[in-house]
C-alpha cells in the first residue's frame, strides 16, 4: 500500500509537472518585492528632488532650497566672492558653483551622497532579482536556487539601509552654523520626508523578505527534485553513465 501510495503521488508530479503547473512563488515574496518597489520608487524620488532642505518663504532668504545633488538661490553672495551673485538652480558639480563647490560640499554630505547613491544601486538590483523570482524566467535555475534568490533579496534589502545612516548624518547635521547661512530660517524638506519613509520600507521589506528565505531554504530539497523530474520528461533526455554502468554490474551479479 505504500508503494502504491508512493507511485501515485509520484505520478500526480509528473503530470503536473507536464502540465506546467510548477509551484509559483509565495505570496511572502510577492508582497516583500512590491514593498521593495514601493521604497525603490520613494527612493528615487527623494534621490532626484531637490527639497532636502528648504528656507522658509516669510524670511525671502538668498538660499531656497537644496537637494543631495543641486542648490538653489537667488542673488546670493557668498561672503569669499562678493564679485559674484548666484541665482538659480544648478547641479553641485557643475561649472557655476566652482568657486563655492567646497563650501557647499562638505564632507558629511558627500557621505551622505555615497549611502543614498548605494542604497538607490541595490535595490535596483534587487528588484531585479525579485522579478526573477516571481515571474519564473529562467524556469529550472529558479526552482533549483530560489532559497539563495530570496536570501540575496534579503541581504540586498538589509544592506539597502545605508539610508538610515543618510538620513541620521543629514538631519543631524543640516543646522551646522559653518554650512548654510542663516540655519533658523531653514526646515527639512519633503525630500528627506521621502527619504525616512524609503527607510522604513526597506526594513519592513527586509523582515518579510528574512521568513521567506528561511522556508526557501527549508524547502529546497523538494525543488531540486522537482527540476531532476523536469529534465528526465525532456525529450532526448539520457541518464547519466554511472547510471549505466551501475545497473550492468547489477545485472551482471543477478
Amino acid at each position: 500500500m505504500r508503494n502504491l501510495g508512493k507511485q501515485q503521488s509520484q505520478d500526480t508530479t509528473d503530470t503536473a509537472v507536464e502540465k506546467g503547473d510548477y509551484p509559483r512563488a509565495t505570496n511572502g515574496v510577492v508582497f516583500g518585492a512590491i514593498i521593495t518597489f514601493a521604497s525603490f520608487f520613494v527612493l528615487m524620488m527623494s534621490f532626484c528632488s531637490p527639497y532636502w532642505i528648504e528656507s522658509y518663504e516669510e524670511t525671502r532668504s538668498n538660499f531656497k532650497n537644496m537637494g543631495i545633488w543641486q542648490y538653489c538661490f537667488k542673488d546670493y553672495v557668498h561672503p569669499n566672492q562678493f564679485h559674484k551673485k548666484f541665482t538659480g538652480c544648478h547641479n553641485v558639480f557643475s561649472h557655476y558653483y566652482y568657486v563655492i563647490r567646497a563650501f557647499l560640499l562638505p564632507g558629511w554630505l558627500m557621505a551622505v551622497q555615497a549611502f543614498v547613491t548605494m542604497a538607490f544601486i541595490i535595490v535596483f538590483f534587487v528588484l531585479a532579482v525579485l522579478s526573477m523570482t516571481i515571474i519564473r524566467l529562467p524556469l529550472k535555475p529558479v526552482l533549483q536556487y530560489e532559497w539563495l534568490l530570496v536570501r540575496l533579496s534579503y541581504i540586498g534589502t538589509g544592506i539597502a539601509l545605508f539610508m538610515f545612516l543618510a538620513v541620521c548624518i543629514f538631519g543631524g547635521c543640516a543646522y551646522r552654523r559653518d554650512w548654510l547661512m542663516y540655519p533658523k530660517f531653514n526646515v527639512l524638506g519633503w525630500s528627506y520626508a521621502l527619504a525616512v519613509v524609503s527607510f522604513m520600507l526597506l526594513g519592513l521589506a527586509a523582515l518579510i523578505l528574512h521568513r521567506e528565505s528561511r522556508q526557501a531554504y527549508e524547502a529546497r530539497g523538494e525543488q531540486k527534485n522537482l527540476v531532476m523530474q523536469m529534465e528526465m520528461q525532456e525529450p532526448g533526455y539520457q541518464a547519466p553513465r554511472h547510471h549505466h554502468s551501475q545497473s550492468r554490474s547489477l545485472q551482471g551479479y543477478i
